[in-house]
């Protein structure tokens, strides 16, 4: 049984291996208080280090960590990294939600035609969906 719950994400990520100089754009598939999921183009080691930015608000959240699986999925990479510090809980619960109000934004834009900016989303989604917020 998995001990953190997953929340699905469509955000942009950047990450960069501990060993080689330049960094990538990818997107993020998804981030719980253990780790987190990305797709790439190329195959990424086992083991590898990697410093991860999820720039969706500033300062944008960094952390680093190590690559525990890699696995081909059509025409991509999904990989996955384990959060090196325990510490990382609280910055990614802020993470979570607010990617979760970025795809609710996107969602208003899509469904009622409203753009709304971040702090109008954020207010919206936190009256209708914090309190149900999995922990």
């Amino acid at each position: 049984m998995r001990e953190f719950i997953r929340h699905p994400t469509d955000i942009p990520i950047e990450y960069q291996i501990a060993s080689v100089k330049a960094g990538h754009h990818e997107r993020l598939n998804n981030i719980s208080q253990g780790g987190l999921c990305f797709q790439t183009e190329k195959a990424l080691r086992r083991g590898s280090l990697v410093r991860i930015t999820i720039p969706v608000r500033e300062p944008a959240f960094e952390t680093t960590g190590t690559i525990v699986w890699c696995r081909r999925a059509d025409d991509h990479y999904d990989v996955g990294v384990q959060f090196a510090d325990a510490n990382t809980e609280f910055s990614v619960r802020m993470v979570e939600q607010i990617c979760q109000i970025h795809l609710y934004q996107k969602q208003i834009l899509e469904q009622e035609g409203r753009q709304l900016s971040t702090a109008e989303a954020a207010a919206e989604w936190v009256g209708k969906y914090a309190k149900d917020f999995p922990t």
